[in-house]
């Protein structure tokens, strides 16, 4: 008995002093304490009010942004339009999980009660290097023994994958005279253009064949909708990711385009223009890829757990952009002020056209490398000219009137004209002001218009003017 006394009075002790503070209210304890990463490429760009719209007479009479003050929440956004060189990071991403996939299914399929694969030597030849990847299940988690055990695979089970892991580690050949055997021919040619639509005796792949599946949750429906299941709140998309090159011709009749709808994505020469040729859906699809890549970065760093991903990358609002874009300063008509669009030098301080007909008068015929001229401020490059930029935004010309003043946004899923800004190399002045509005159909590709992408800023960061 004195014994199961004294261990009571050491656990009383050991309790009171040490786990809650002598008996105090002190939170919950999180660990390390939380410091923000900035992500590469991108500038922070720290909270504040301003007053958007037109500061002054809106000469064009379109009367779609009268002045209002707004306060914006701190985040991070890209100091560049996506170059080319980003975009086919993605591209290529997606390119090779296609046919991984097809790899790997066909090689299960081949593999399952064949007989003469049964040997370690036999199996890792061929199509067979690019089976699913097999885990060690001495070494596995109690957890993926039990979802293997019980679902057969990993999380998205409706996955083309099945859910299960695709080997990575194994590189893909795609050059014909590399295949290993007729089975990956098989696979491979299935992602090339059929051999009647080629010429030149060249196999290009099917870009309508790359194409990239996620899920998003509706927010704004589950908000309003308690009673329905989590699952129904879930939105798939699935559409190809290749740009648009035809845009060149396309946008331009008789126009001689023909190199840029050659070259203009591909060719090393371009790898740091802004990617050009890509929908609205297709810069929100990169979004959700950029996100999924760091998250399992810092996963397999064992740096980050379900309930601690990255904040999601994401296409800025309207008024995000337009902020942003003012560096700072207060009824600024352009991004470095204004209101003068060349520098006391007589140089042209953006991408545009600035002379009826005359593409080149300020250095550029088509677009400009995304660091090109003075960047503003915040430290973002050509936030006015160059490309036009995607938004989040739904473009409502009375959006101004109704929308909040804190963080205003008009997400409308059921308005298909998406809002753009900054102007391009073919606008003229008046959209290169950080205030004028335009859109374009989200189903829509075009020569001139690309997208940056902003990340929120997890705190509450604030700048005082």
């Amino acid at each position: 008995m004195k014994k199961l006394f004294g261990c009571l009075l050491l656990a009383f002790v050991v309790y009171s002093c040490g786990s809650n503070d002598r008996g105090e209210l002190v939170g919950v304890k999180y660990g390390d304490k939380f410091h923000p990463e900035k992500p590469f490429g991108m500038v922070f760009i720290p909270g504040g009010s301003f007053t958007m719209g037109k500061g002054v007479e809106d000469m064009v009479g379109v009367s779609d942004a009268p002045a209002k003050t707004v306060t914006v929440k701190s985040f991070y956004m890209d100091e560049t339009e996506i170059t080319n060189s980003q975009y086919k990071e993605f591209v290529s991403w997606v390119r090779d999980s296609v046919a991984r996939t097809k790899l790997a299914l066909l090689a299960e399929e081949l593999s399952f009660g064949n007989d003469d694969i049964t040997d370690k030597k036999s199996k890792s030849s061929g199509i067979q290097d690019y089976a699913f990847k097999e885990i060690d299940t001495s070494k596995a988690s109690p957890y993926y023994k039990y979802m293997m055990d019980n679902y057969g695979g990993m999380s998205d089970l409706n996955s083309p994958a099945q859910g299960k892991f695709l080997n990575w580690r194994v590189s893909l050949k795609w050059e014909v005279e590399d295949f290993p055997d007729e089975h990956y021919s098989e696979v491979m040619d299935s992602l090339f253009i059929p051999i009647e639509d080629t010429f030149d005796a060249q196999r290009l792949i099917d870009v309508k064949k790359i194409k990239y599946r996620y899920y998003w949750f509706d927010k704004n429906t589950a908000a309003k909708d308690n009673k329905s299941r989590r699952k129904d709140f879930f939105k798939e998309k699935v559409l190809t990711v290749y740009p648009d090159t035809t845009v060149w011709v396309k946008d331009f009749n008789y126009s001689y385009n023909d190199p840029m709808h050659q070259n203009y994505f591909w060719h090393k020469a371009y790898k740091d223009y802004p990617v050009v040729g890509v929908n609205w859906s297709q810069a929100k699809a990169f979004c959700n890829w950029r996100t999924v890549k760091k998250n399992n970065f810092l996963i397999s760093k064992k740096r980050g757990a379900v309930g601690d991903k990255v904040p999601l990358f994401r296409l800025p609002s309207e008024t995000e952009w337009e902020y942003a874009a003012r560096g700072g300063l207060e009824y600024s008509k352009y991004p470095w002020g204004g209101p003068y669009i060349v520098s006391d030098k007589g140089c042209f301080l953006a991408n545009f056209k600035p002379v009826r007909g005359d593409y080149a008068a300020d250095g550029a015929l088509y677009t400009v490398e995304a660091h090109s001229y003075n960047a503003n401020d915040y430290g973002l490059y050509n936030m006015a000219g160059n490309v036009s930029e995607w938004t989040d935004v739904s473009y409502d010309p009375t959006s101004y009137y109704f929308s909040s003043t804190l963080n205003p946004s008009v997400a409308d899923l059921e308005n298909k004209r998406k809002v753009i800004r900054g102007g391009s190399w073919k606008d003229v002045a008046y959209f290169l002001e950080v205030s004028s509005r335009d859109y374009e159909y989200g189903d829509s590709a075009r020569s001139y218009i690309g997208f940056r992408t902003v990340q929120d800023f997890n705190g509450t960061k604030f700048t005082k003017k």
